[in-house]
């Protein structure tokens, strides 16, 4: 594996995906990175798409300036998974077609309910902003 390849791959892991995982993946298109895509899905086995009906234990959410609603797209994200499970909110850089503004993603996802954690850049036109939702003791969604 290249030095490319092992700090993508560590990347991932970093970001909080682990072995095993179910990873359900929104908005995929022929525009995302499919290298960081790839190595997620090296990490944790296959990504499961949109139509995958029961609960995962984290998300993989590109999102482009024209897909919508970003608070909307949050929010549905959070009924897909369980309190506390990271949702990987994936952006287009600045400058590039379908760039969101850093204040869009932190006002979407605050009014969403998640805490923002960090961003990174996971590729030459990607940007990742790390989402976790909320634990709460009380209550599964399982």
């Amino acid at each position: 594996m290249s030095a490319t390849a092992d700090h993508a791959e560590s990347l991932a892991a970093r970001l909080g995906f682990q072995s095993e995982q179910v990873v359900q993946e929104i908005g995929y298109d022929n525009d995302v990175d499919q290298e960081f895509r790839d190595l997620v899905e090296e990490l944790v086995g296959e990504l499961v798409d949109e139509e995958y009906d029961d609960v995962a234990d984290a998300v993989l959410l590109w999102f482009r300036e024209d897909d919508g609603d970003l608070t909307d797209a949050l929010v549905d994200a959070t009924e897909l998974v369980e309190d506390g499970a990271l949702i990987l909110l994936l952006t287009p850089k600045t400058g590039r077609d379908g760039y969101v503004e850093a204040s869009d993603i932190s006002e979407a996802a605050e009014t969403a309910g998640l805490s923002q954690t960090r961003s990174v850049s996971v590729g030459k036109e990607w940007a990742a902003t790390k989402l976790v939702t909320p634990k709460t003791a009380a209550k599964s969604k399982r």
